[in-house]
């Protein structure tokens, strides 16, 4: 039920309902970034491979990217508050029962579900860009972005709850902060006025039939894919790598969750402001990429951080960029083509931290998994150069 009534959706959007969004979307970004920024002290509680250790951090979002899809299919049908309430809830349970965890099995089936926390993200997009006008939604959609600070979160308190209050608080810390947001949405949040009809199910599948829906599936794999993918393997990498410490590891880690958090909304108030939109901004974040990818490549604290950092900006940059770009193409079908999206996005995530691993069991080195981020960044790249040509010819 609405605290309050509404007839019309405001001009400048509703800045309370962007607030609640993001904050729900950050709350449940921690309880899904617990399991990597958690590893360290896992790892010494289970004692675990190497390929033990990366399919823990992987599994999280294999959920958290799949089940993009039916949250952004529900959301079109229901609507997103009781959509968004539910999944906070159900993201709190596995983190609960994390804290208990003492076989592998246990830390790979609660794992799995704390990647719905991930999935969370189509619910909050949908419903954030119902109350946002077109010429605003790059931007408020940025802002809602913004909730990737959830990882950061997750990275820089843990390993410190750990050390004061022991295991198990360092996920029970993260499930009642989020359990408190929750009461908070449930109080205040509401849906936009003038929702549209509930779409049949062959409705909100037709974007599927869409090129452009692959295409911004394919820049999405690899921006939000390689923030998701950097952002749980940098404690990782910095302490198998460099030999640093948990804590400091989660300092820097959260440093890069930090800066590509911040680079997000300005990707999608670039893409309200540029004439191509989110397009022109995405011409600058692939090239800048794949030179970053480059410099993690080289085995040096100096150029692993310059990497890490740039790719950060540059990937928060293109994240912004494509959900610009995801209401511009699609604007009936918001809530579905966030899910195959942010899908896309997730499963960038999956994916590259279990072939870095078994790339650097065969080479010892992590070099090669940065080597193909570059490639796969020149191929983004020749797709938005296409489009843009595309677009282009059909204005003249």
């Amino acid at each position: 039920m609405s605290i309050r009534s509404a007839t019309q959706l405001p001009v400048h959007g509703n800045p309370l309902q962007l607030t609640l969004a993001t904050g729900a979307f950050a709350v449940c970004f921690a309880v899904f970034g617990s399991v990597s920024a958690m590893m360290g002290s896992i790892d010494a509680r289970l004692g675990l491979t190497e390929l033990q250790v990366w399919i823990a951090i992987a599994l999280p979002v294999l959920l958290g990217s799949l089940g993009r899809i039916p949250l952004g299919l529900l959301t079109d049908r229901l609507g997103g508050r009781i959509v968004f309430i539910w999944t906070i809830a159900l993201a709190i349970v596995p983190t609960v029962l994390l804290g208990f965890v003492n076989e592998y099995w246990q830390l790979l089936v609660c794992g799995f579900f704390v990647g719905i926390g991930l999935a969370s993200f189509s619910v909050g997009a949908a419903f954030t860009s119902r109350w946002y006008p077109p010429q605003r939604q790059g931007s408020a959609l940025g802002v809602y972005g913004a909730g990737n600070i959830g990882q950061s979160l997750a990275s820089f308190s843990a390993p410190v709850i750990v050390a004061a209050a022991g295991y198990a608080w360092g996920f029970w810390v993260l499930a009642i902060a989020a359990g408190a947001w929750l009461m908070l949405f449930i109080a205040l949040a509401e849906n936009p006025p003038g929702v549209v009809r509930p779409k049949s199910f062959r409705e909100s599948l037709s974007p599927m039939r869409e090129s452009m829906t692959w295409v911004l599936c394919a820049y999405y794999f690899l921006t939000f894919g390689g923030f998701v993918a950097m952002a749980i393997s940098l404690p990782k990498f910095l302490i198998t790598m460099f030999d640093v410490t948990p804590q400091d590891a989660g300092m820097r880690t959260a440093g890069f969750v930090v800066l590509a958090t911040v680079m997000r909304p300005v990707g999608g108030i670039l893409g309200d402001r540029l004439r191509s939109g989110g397009r022109a901004v995405l011409l600058w974040v692939f090239p800048l990429t794949a030179v970053f990818a480059i410099f993690l490549a080289c085995p040096t604290m100096m150029t692993f951080t310059i990497g890490a950092l740039g790719m950060a900006a540059a990937i928060g940059l293109g994240n912004g960029a494509v959900f610009k770009l995801v209401p511009q193409y699609f604007p009936n079908t918001v809530g579905t083509v966030t899910g195959l999206v942010g899908a896309a996005g997730g499963l960038g995530g999956f994916f590259p931290p279990l072939i870095v691993g078994a790339l650097r069991e065969w080479s010892g080195t992590y070099a090669w998994g940065f080597v193909l981020l570059a490639i796969a960044s020149l191929g983004c790249l020749v797709l938005v150069v296409r489009s843009s040509t595309a677009a282009r010819n059909e204005e003249n």
